[in-house]
């Protein structure tokens, strides 16, 4: 086991489940965790998630946000059982915020009958953002007109009022999450029915404070620094003015990371232009370039695909996920075994030598917060 040091400003990626259709011995179903400055949020959550986190470094309870790409079932089987977990697992936590879920509407249907059906109680409170998407995601005969798939007005005992989100018309994408520190936004994709991906982005930071420089100056710490700190211009009892720009290194660029659902290809020009420059691309590569005809039937990607969007958003690293349970992790190939380093081997032919990762259960992927952005992967 490989341990490294995690910063104020750590961001990792946890790959808990990394094959499709189903979770098996070799690969769970799919479901990806984003660790970032004390909270956790997770990108689908298919059958048998909860035991994922169990065997994994992370901890369920710290989860504050949920994401679900689309409504099949290796995507969000797992929902209704994880919640309860974390519930069981938190004891009573009278002043916890609500965990906060988005996905495409129908979710919220699935989760309040799921929850009443079996009547589980949660000492928490949860709510349910849902997207609407456009006839445009999927295949003529899976689309269902987004009213059918309307949740009735019985709101679940922990279960708060969510947001329905549109597409906005002038960005061509659903606006999320906006806070000081990072936004969250949502794209279409093209899929069976409808599928979304997801980029998150950390705004600029501003530069490390000189504080030896300060010093110099005669400004001992204390409350001026934090000025400074958030761009105020300070002036000394003996008439020096001082701006932040003296005293600030460069700003610290936000980092990007975007993680797509089940596709065979996105859904207008905008996708790529919020994934232009993406540290991690998570995309998926279900079947090999060989079965590129089945793939695209089932509104899947190969690494051809994956590969060749990844190059045209000029992403640092892309992470090629969601695999056929045929293709198991290279520690557990046998002879005879379809190899699941020759879905690597295309995707590289495409991105001529850029590095791909072929993500396994349990893999962390590292994102320090630095000019260089070089990127550390250890399996854990």
């Amino acid at each position: 086991m490989r341990r490294t040091v995690r910063a104020a400003m750590a961001m990792e990626l946890t790959f808990l489940g990394t094959g499709s259709a189903y979770p098996s011995p070799s690969r769970g179903a799919s479901a990806v965790a984003l660790r970032y400055e004390g909270e956790c949020w997770l990108f689908d959550c298919g059958e048998g998630t909860q035991t994922q986190f169990m065997r994994s470094q992370l901890k369920a309870g710290k989860i504050t946000k949920i994401f679900i790409t689309h409504l099949h079932g290796d995507h969000l089987f797992g929902l209704p059982g994880l919640l309860c977990t974390m519930s069981l697992q938190s004891g009573s936590l009278l002043n916890k915020q609500p965990v906060e879920i988005y996905g495409p509407i129908g979710l919220r249907k699935f989760l309040r009958t799921s929850m009443e059906l079996s009547h589980s109680q949660l000492v928490f409170p949860y709510v349910v953002h849902e997207l609407v998407p456009t006839d445009d995601q999927c295949f003529p005969e899976e689309w269902r007109e987004p009213c059918a798939l309307k949740a009735n007005d019985q709101l679940h005992p922990q279960e708060l009022q969510g947001k329905t989100i549109y597409l906005n018309p002038q960005e061509d994408c659903y606006n999320l999450v906006t806070q000081e520190q990072f936004i969250i936004k949502a794209f279409k994709l093209f899929h069976r029915i409808p599928s979304f991906g997801f980029v998150i982005e950390e705004r600029t930071r501003p530069g490390r404070l000189q504080t030896q420089k300060l010093k110099e100056m005669g400004v001992q710490p204390g409350p001026l620094y934090g000025k400074l700190k958030n761009g105020q211009t300070i002036t000394l009892n003996n008439g020096v003015t001082i701006c932040p720009m003296d005293v600030l290194e460069d700003p610290l660029p936000g980092r990007k990371i975007c993680i797509l659902g089940d596709c065979s290809r996105v859904v207008g020009d905008v996708s790529k232009n919020l994934c232009i420059d993406a540290d991690v691309l998570v995309h998926e590569a279900t079947l090999d370039d060989n079965q590129s005809d089945k793939a695209e039937e089932h509104g899947h990607c190969t690494p051809k695909t994956a590969a060749e969007f990844a190059k045209s958003c000029k992403v640092k690293r892309l992470v090629l996920t969601h695999f056929s349970q045929r293709y198991k992790p290279t520690a557990l190939t046998n002879a005879g075994d379809d190899d699941v380093t020759e879905l690597k081997t295309q995707a590289k032919l495409v991105l001529e030598g850029q590095e791909v990762t072929l993500a396994e259960d349990f893999m962390v992927i590292e994102i320090p917060l630095n000019k260089a952005k070089q990127q550390i992967i250890s399996a854990h």
